[in-house]
């Protein structure tokens, strides 16, 4: 089972590898990773652009939208709506490198901006004050406990998940789990490895990167070209 790694900044995967076409067939991940790549959507065009360079940006990321559209709202937390993930306001509670800011002044908090360096209207001094994000107000004590034990983010935590190649997700079963190595045509299963890896923030990157640019992202990440 996929789970936090002892650095609090770094979630773990476990990959399914078929080692005779040297691809990852998919992920078996946690909350956290899940949460990560749904909250690549809520990146400004901005942000993506300062963390990777401007090549053709064509790759998967329609098939990980897709999975936001297709995943059972049963899944989905109860403080989140699928078109949630597409906003700027969305809160994930992934690893700490990727946590986007809102910064302001504290004197003039009228003016709100999302680059500490952004400089203020009024007084013509850095905004570098980070205003703190407060999800929206619970309407019962069942709500407070089931946020608490799910964690935040965008889906619930009692899953275990299988992120595909192409990162399409999936709630795990193993129904789900033979079924795709019909599709595969995985005749020998002997020739199949499981791996456990790390996922941090110069991961994340590369996930991020490969994600604009190949149908192939956790082999190209995990397994290199």
């Amino acid at each position: 089972m996929a789970a936090h790694s002892s650095s609090s900044s770094k979630v773990t995967l476990k990959l399914l590898i078929d080692t005779k076409t040297r691809r990852v067939l998919f992920a078996e991940a946690g909350k956290e990773f899940v949460d990560f790549l749904f909250a690549l959507f809520s990146l400004p065009l901005g942000s993506v652009t300062k963390l990777l360079s401007t090549d053709n940006m064509v790759g998967c990321l329609g098939n990980l939208y897709k999975s936001i559209e297709d995943l059972s709202g049963a899944f989905i937390q109860p403080t989140q709506s699928k078109s949630g993930s597409s906003s700027n306001s969305y809160h994930h509670s992934g690893f700490g490198g990727f946590n986007h800011g809102t910064f302001t002044l504290t004197r003039h908090e009228i003016f709100v901006t999302d680059n500490p360096k952004a400089i203020c209207r009024h007084c013509n001094r850095a905004m570098s004050y980070e205003a703190k994000f407060i999800d929206a107000a619970p309407k019962n004590v069942a709500e407070i406990e089931n946020r608490e034990e799910d964690g935040g983010g965008f889906v619930k935590g009692v899953v275990i998940y299988m992120v595909m190649d192409n990162l399409e997700v999936r709630p795990m079963s193993t129904i789900s789990a033979i079924a795709l190595l019909n599709e595969f045509n995985i005749g020998e299963v002997g020739l199949l490895q499981e791996k456990v890896v790390e996922l941090g923030m110069a991961e994340g990157l590369k996930v991020l990167k490969a994600s604009l640019h190949t149908k192939t992202v956790l082999t190209t990440v995990f397994l290199g070209p």
